[in-house]
C-alpha cells in the first residue's frame, strides 16, 4: 500500500475536506484525490459517494464548485473525488482537451501509447478502493455519481459492478460514447478500431445486454446545455431502460447548462437519492 501524503485539510460545515497524493503502482505515476468526511463522532461508518469529474477536470472541480459539503455533512455521507486521468511528464498526452491527460474516460486502454498508464477503471475499483478502505476505514455502502465524461464513468462502473454500488446518478452524462464525437475519438485512440471492444465501456450497450441487479439511476440534464444535442443524448439510455424495465429517471432541467451551477443546484437531491438506497 502506497504512502498517502496530506496536501490540504479544511474544516467545512460539520466535516472536513481533505486532499491527498499517493504514488499509484498501477498507473505508475503520482495521483491526487480529494475526500470529504462528515463528523466522525456522529457518523463513524458513513456511506461513500464516488464522484467522477468530466473532461479537463481534476479532483478539485467538484470540491470547489459543487457546494456538496453542506448536504454531505448534514446527511452523513463521505465523498471521494479521484482525478480524471494519470498525469506527469512521462505520461502520454495530447494537445486536444478531449484526449490524454484530463480525459481518461474511466476505462482500461489497450492501445499504445496509452495502455501503460491509462487504466483508470482498474485504478478506481482496485487500487484506490483498497487505499481508502485501509487508510480511512470506508467500508460502508457505496454509491457513484459524475458529470459529463464522469457521468459516463459512473454509469459504466455502476452497471458493471451492481453488487458493489447501490445507486447511480449523473449530470449530463455521455451515455452512448460509441456513437458521439467525444467518445468515438477517445475509444479509437484508447481501445482501437474494433467496435466490439467499445461496448464494454458504453452505457447504452451495457444496458441492452444487462442481466444483473437493477440498481436505480437518476440523471439530470439541462435543456440549455450546449453539448446536449450532439454529445450527450440521454434519451437513448432512457429508451433502452424502458425496453428492459430498468429503473431510470431522467429529469430535464429548464434553463440549465453544462456548468457546475447546475450541479450545485441539484447535488443535494442526488445525495438524498443515494442515501435513500441504504434504508
Amino acid at each position: 500500500m502506497s504512502k498517502v501524503e496530506l496536501l490540504e485539510e479544511h474544516r467545512s460545515f460539520d466535516g472536513t475536506q481533505y486532499k491527498y497524493r499517493h504514488h499509484s503502482e498501477l498507473l505508475d505515476c503520482p495521483m491526487t484525490f480529494s475526500l470529504f468526511l462528515p463528523n466522525k463522532e456522529q457518523f463513524p461508518e458513513p456511506p461513500l459517494l464516488w464522484w467522477l469529474s468530466g473532461l479537463t477536470c481534476n479532483d478539485d472541480n467538484f470540491t470547489h464548485k459543487a457546494g456538496a459539503q453542506r448536504a454531505a455533512a448534514r446527511l452523513g455521507i463521505a465523498m471521494l473525488m479521484p482525478d480524471t486521468s494519470p498525469r506527469g511528464e512521462e505520461i502520454a498526452d495530447s494537445a486536444d482537451y478531449d484526449l490524454g491527460q484530463g480525459a481518461g474516460f474511466y476505462l482500461n486502454a489497450t492501445q499504445e501509447p496509452w495502455a501503460p498508464h491509462y487504466k483508470m477503471y482498474d485504478y478506481l475499483l482496485e487500487e484506490l478502493t483498497a487505499l481508502v478502505r485501509n487508510q480511512f476505514g470506508l467500508a460502508g455502502p457505496e454509491f457513484i455519481s459524475g458529470h459529463s465524461m464522469g457521468g459516463h464513468g459512473a454509469l459504466v462502473l455502476g452497471l458493471r459492478n451492481p453488487e458493489r454500488f447501490k445507486s447511480i446518478t449523473a449530470f449530463a452524462p455521455i451515455v452512448n460514447p460509441s456513437e458521439v464525437p467525444w467518445g468515438i475519438k477517445a475509444f479509437e485512440h484508447y481501445l482501437g478500431e474494433d467496435k466490439a471492444a467499445w461496448s464494454e465501456w458504453d452505457a447504452v450497450s451495457l444496458l441492452k445486454q444487462y442481466s444483473g441487479k437493477k440498481i436505480p439511476i437518476l440523471i439530470d440534464q439541462g435543456d440549455k446545455d450546449s453539448f446536449y444535442p450532439q454529445e450527450l443524448q440521454p434519451e437513448k439510455l432512457v429508451a433502452v431502460a424502458k425496453e428492459r424495465d430498468y429503473p431510470l429517471t431522467l429529469r430535464m432541467q429548464s434553463g440549465h447548462d453544462h456548468s457546475y451551477y447546475t450541479i450545485a443546484t441539484f447535488i443535494e437531491d442526488h445525495l438524498e437519492f443515494h442515501l435513500e438506497r441504504t434504508k
